[in-house]
């Protein structure tokens, strides 16, 4: 059974017409980025994927069960949503901040117990956060409140997760941090989607890829069919070259040699 199944799924990008639909399945284990320029529609295809967003056409299943027949607490256990601004309440300390990620998991009245706690403080201290627990979320930064919403996702436990550029805000060794607790959550069993700016770090940690083109089209499948330079560089609208590092791909983009001369020229330094 499929974390997550997309059957003919069409986003409803205004003032586009032609929008390809979408036949995927995330199963658990996989790491699904989702790739394509400003505009191409990352945000609104998780946005969709959550229920957040009315799809122009097709269905979604999650664990089995269409999106539209989960009650809303309910499908918080089984999916969980990163945003690309913070949520997180100002006022609040960062550990009681974290800790909303576990109401999806108690009833009404229930109080936090000590299981749940623990929670809280083994995802700050994953994301490197548990010197600062008791500070409140307004003093952080915006890369600490980026590390802090992801905590907050792992305290939660989704079995299924869909990130919108996890990654913002944050310094490389953050974003490699990040980045190794998203694959070790993967490989505990759980489906990571996620849109990224970065092509390296999709292939660095990805299994899968959605391409999606700012005309609609789409190619989603595993990772090694699509890491082809001309089609990225047909998606960015930018030439890119692939050299090997470590034997890992490494895409950089080509910048024409007339731009290169002129950008010198005109530079005061």
């Amino acid at each position: 059974m499929s974390l997550l199944g997309c059957h003919q799924f069409i986003i409803d990008i205004p003032g586009r017409g032609n929008v390809q639909p979408l036949d995927i399945h995330v199963e658990c284990g996989q790491l699904w980025g989702i790739l394509g320029p400003n505009g191409a529609g990352k945000t609104t295809l998780l946005h969709s994927l959550a229920g957040l967003i009315p799809p122009r056409g097709g269905s979604i299943s999650v664990a089995g069960v269409a999106l539209s027949a989960w009650r809303r607490r309910t499908l918080a256990q089984q999916l969980g949503m990163l945003f690309q601004q913070p949520s997180s309440v100002m006022e609040m300390t960062v550990f009681e901040s974290a800790l909303a990620g576990r109401y999806p998991w108690l009833s009404r009245w229930q109080r936090e117990s000590a299981a749940d706690h623990q929670h809280v403080e083994n995802a700050l201290s994953a994301v490197g956060l548990e010197q600062r627990s008791q500070q409140r979320v307004a003093a952080l930064s915006g890369g600490e409140r980026q590390r802090l919403e992801i905590a907050t996702l792992m305290v939660q436990d989704p079995a299924l997760w869909l990130l919108d550029e996890p990654t913002n805000h944050l310094d490389m060794h953050q974003q490699q941090r990040v980045m190794r607790l998203l694959h070790q959550r993967a490989q505990h069993g759980k489906g990571i989607m996620m849109a990224l700016h970065d092509i390296n770090l999709a292939t660095r940690w990805c299994s899968h890829l959605i391409l999606l083109f700012d005309d609609g089209s789409l190619e989603a499948g595993p990772r090694q069919a699509l890491l082809d330079t001309e089609k990225l560089s047909r998606l960015y609208h930018q030439p890119l070259r692939c050299v090997d590092v470590d034997d890992q791909p490494f895409f950089i983009p080509i910048v024409p040699t007339d731009q290169t001369s002129e950008s010198s020229a005109s530079s005061p330094f």
